[in-house]
């Protein structure tokens, strides 16, 4: 026989794996399917390194061992807990907003039983699966009527179909912006079969431009909140209220895209301020639209608020089932939503807030006492040092708020910043990856987000 024939008879035959002792608790945890799939794609592996190496695998000594590893790794969820030590805290590749334990909770709940998700127990017939969300933010926000979709770009996509088709809406040149994954407000509106008026220029807006811009084939007048960015200097811009004043003379509603959601004054936190939709039902906007998982901080929803003749047009409309929020949704909404109720817990019991209004003192302390630690593991080839910094509220959303944190910096003593690349590698392969940013020639591991300690020592120690 020659060594190619001498090798590949040493490939074991599926059958007599299978029955081999070390095996049964592979068949047990896998299945059988699964485990031949694997051994066949092993040996077709083994088959083509005696071909091309005139040798075997280093696994073919342990079969078992390699079909065990194979299967674990390709069992992973592609969905892994991080911790999330880039700085961000409504990130938007990383889920955004953390839910609160009621939400947790109330999803676990209806995820395991059937429930009343469009069943009157009154009228013992079909209801309404916004009926209770929508009351409560009607009750918090003071509109006369609301409805949830699964996204925010999906509320704006519904409010324009519904409300605009084949019409001209009129929105600022300033305000055109994209929300993110290339998606862009002119290209929405698109797709709503509306018609894009663009008027004023891209920092200054007036009245007096919309005005102008009105006749008997616009729909509404649109403001975009624009969370995104920021324009500086010689500005301005036309209030809602001012908005409402001139489009109740032509009898057309205005309509706000808000994107961020938030539901409380956050400067009594010391937070940026953030315009609320609150503010905006009281001025007189027949619709408004936010996000459920940026501020508010509860899962990714659409939320629309406002006067109830539109929110009618909008539940009727054909895109409204197709954009619907699912029984999930909808359960960790609304008990986010009654966390409003009692606001004076609101920052302990809402993640988000929790995060957001933590402070740099005590960030920092909690710095100090990892970096002991984090030495011990890293300091051979890195210094670790305690550093003041600056974190982001959002990403694709209030990306240019900042917030006083502090962070662990890991700086090469090899001066490359190849070595940073290599840790940052090795940090994400760990058992709980552990997430930061390389700049200034550092790697930052920004600790404002980080409220499970112990989770992390562990893993840093394995």
């Amino acid at each position: 026989m020659t060594t190619a024939q001498t090798l590949f008879s040493h490939i074991p035959a599926t059958s007599s794996l299978l029955c081999d002792a070390a095996f049964q608790p592979l068949l047990e945890e896998f299945g059988h399917s699964r485990v031949v799939a694997v051994l066949r794609v092993l040996q077709d592996e083994a088959r083509a390194q005696i071909k091309r190496e005139d040798q075997l695998p280093d696994w073919c000594d342990n079969w078992s061992h390699k079909v065990h590893d194979t299967l674990t790794t390709h069992s992973h969820s592609t969905l892994r807990p991080v911790f999330n030590l880039t700085g961000t805290v409504l990130h938007t590749n990383l889920g955004r907003a953390l839910l609160a334990e009621e939400a947790i909770a109330a999803v676990s709940e209806v995820m395991s039983s059937a429930v009343t998700l469009e069943y009157s127990l009154d009228a013992a017939g079909r209801g309404h699966r916004d009926q209770t969300v929508a009351a409560l933010l009607c009750e918090i926000t003071g509109a006369e009527a609301a409805c949830v979709v699964n996204n925010n770009a999906a509320a704006v996509l519904l409010m324009l179909a519904a409300v605009a088709e084949g019409k001209e809406v009129v929105v600022s040149r300033g305000e055109l912006v994209e929300i993110g994954g290339a998606f862009r407000i002119p290209d929405v509106m698109r797709q709503a079969g509306c018609q894009l008026l663009e008027v004023g220029t891209t920092n200054r807006t007036h009245l007096a431009d919309y005005r102008r811009a009105i006749s008997d084939n616009t729909a509404l007048l649109m403001k975009v909140h624009t969370s995104n960015y920021h324009i500086e200097g010689f500005t301005h811009a036309v209030s809602e209220a001012e908005l409402v004043t001139l489009a109740n003379e032509s009898n057309i509603p205005v309509v706000t895209d808000l994107g961020s959601g938030s539901l409380v004054d956050l400067t009594q936190w010391g937070l940026p301020p953030e315009m609320m939709p609150q503010q905006l039902i009281a001025d007189g906007v027949s619709l408004v639209s936010f996000s459920g998982d940026k501020l508010l901080g509860g899962p990714q929803a659409g939320i629309i608020v406002g006067k109830k003749s539109y929110i009618d047009l909008i539940q009727q409309h054909p895109l409204k089932r197709a954009l619907r929020a699912d029984k999930m949704t909808l359960a960790a909404l609304e008990a986010t939503l009654r966390l409003y109720q009692h606001p004076e817990t609101l920052i302990k019991r809402l993640p988000t807030l929790r995060l957001l209004t933590r402070t740099a003192e005590k960030i920092a302390a909690q710095a100090s006492r990892l970096q002991p630690l984090f030495a011990h593991r890293f300091g051979t080839q890195f210094t670790v040092s305690v550093d003041l910094c600056l974190s982001q509220i959002g990403s694709g959303s209030l990306p240019v708020d900042r917030l006083p944190s502090a962070a662990l910096t890991f700086q090469p003593k090899d001066g490359r910043g190849s070595s940073l690349v290599a840790l940052s590698q090795t940090l994400r392969e760990l058992e709980y990856p552990i997430l930061g940013r390389i700049t200034e020639g550092r790697l930052w591991l920004d600790l404002r987000c980080l409220e499970h300690e112990a989770l992390l020592l562990e893993t840093i120690a394995l």
